[in-house]
């Protein structure tokens, strides 16, 4: 696949060491770089596909001098095979509606993802997020992104409650979730990996390659989610590789 890079219109930036958020002891640096509101869609699909992540109109992608712990993650969507408890994980979450609706914040939204900010991440740098700042969070882009809801089926004329949330860009080759939140009280609907599950379903349903979900962060416990879906792909220096079970269990390429 040809990458595309309007390199006129791009310029990296280099952040300054800050704590990291998910290794004890270590320090984080990110490159990144403004996405052109003329092509940034095509600029975003390039980008994640050589590893960046997106947040709003900024593509990231971590440049820490000591450290390769982060390591990004893609599910191959036409070789996936569920297995038992990925299956019970969607049946037991049937009677939820999903709804893709327009990249637009609603209070509603934000309820939630206060909720489960307080219960998951109470001291993580979003916990402090507030009205404004999650309307940048979902609004301020130029790329092809949506809001995908779930919501329990209601009994009458109106919508159901709301429980999930995915912000998701939409790929060339695939859905990339930008960020997911849910009601921390439903723990036995597994509603994090039935979210991810639900996207591996969408992209089969489109004939869409991949489903990106960021960094796997090797040896952060927050992020080990992440390579529990089997088989998975990590971007290495040679390209895109199908993980080893011994390489996610940490015995190869410690960090």
């Amino acid at each position: 696949m040809t990458q595309h890079f309007p390199t006129r219109q791009l310029r990296f930036f280099l952040t300054a060491p800050s704590p990291c958020p998910y290794l004890p002891e270590r320090f984080e640096r990110k490159v990144f770089a403004h996405l052109p509101l003329s092509d940034g869609a095509t600029v975003n699909d390039s980008l994640t596909q050589v590893g960046f992540r997106r947040s709003q109109n900024i593509a990231y992608r971590p440049a820490c001098e000591a450290c390769s712990a982060c390591v990004s993650a893609r599910i191959p969507v036409a070789d996936y095979v569920f297995s038992r408890s990925e299956r019970k994980a969607l049946s037991r979450n049937a009677d939820i509606q999903r709804q893709l609706v327009e990249a637009e914040a609603t209070m509603e939204q934000f309820d939630l993802l206060r909720r489960y900010l307080l219960a998951r991440h109470a001291d993580g740098g979003m916990a402090e997020m507030t009205w404004p700042d999650y309307v940048a969070m979902v609004e301020d882009t130029a790329v092809r992104t949506h809001m995908i809801e779930y919501r329990v089926k209601s009994d009458g004329p109106g919508p159901g409650d709301l429980i999930a949330c995915a912000l998701v860009d939409l790929m060339s080759d695939g859905l990339s979730l930008v960020y997911s939140f849910y009601d921390p009280t439903l723990a036995r609907r597994s509603l994090g990996s039935f979210v991810i599950l639900d996207h591996i379903v969408q992209a089969g349903l489109t004939s869409l390659p991949y489903v990106y979900l960021g960094y796997w962060v090797r040896g952060s416990e927050k992020m080990d989610y992440k390579v529990r879906f089997s088989p998975i792909e990590l971007l290495k220096p040679d390209g895109w590789t199908l993980a080893a079970a011994r390489e996610l269990k940490g015995l190869d390429n410690p960090a």
